[in-house]
């Protein structure tokens, strides 16, 4: 089960991401432009803004890319469900809610 929500994860994870990909090169396009107004456009955020809220976006895909892809190989391993800090196993209410998690919750706490 959770095998299934994790993969699912993933392939819509790298999905957005092409997306934002996509978006990604279309503004740094945009943004090479000489005709762009950057600064001045009173429609909505400027080039520059825009480019470091996909940026942030970006990087925060690509971190949950990573997880899940390495949940998946603890899952093909045997080691998913357990705590890669103590080795104890994560409760499943904690994987149900974070399937990617590899850290108990009294691991993750000390961590925060």
């Amino acid at each position: 089960m959770l095998h299934d929500a994790l993969d699912a994860q993933h392939r819509e994870l790298l999905a957005q991401l092409g997306t934002l990909d996509q978006s990604l090169h279309d503004l740094r396009d945009a943004r090479s432009g000489g005709d762009a107004d950057d600064e001045h456009d009173p429609e909505g955020p400027t080039l520059s803004s825009e480019w470091s809220r996909m940026s942030g976006l970006d990087a925060s895909f690509r971190g949950q890319v990573t997880a899940t892809a390495a949940a998946l190989e603890r899952i093909a391993g045997g080691t998913y469900g357990t705590c890669s800090r103590c080795g104890r196993p994560i409760g499943f209410d904690r994987l149900e809610a974070r399937p990617a998690a590899d850290l108990c919750i009294d691991c993750a706490r000390l961590t925060a």
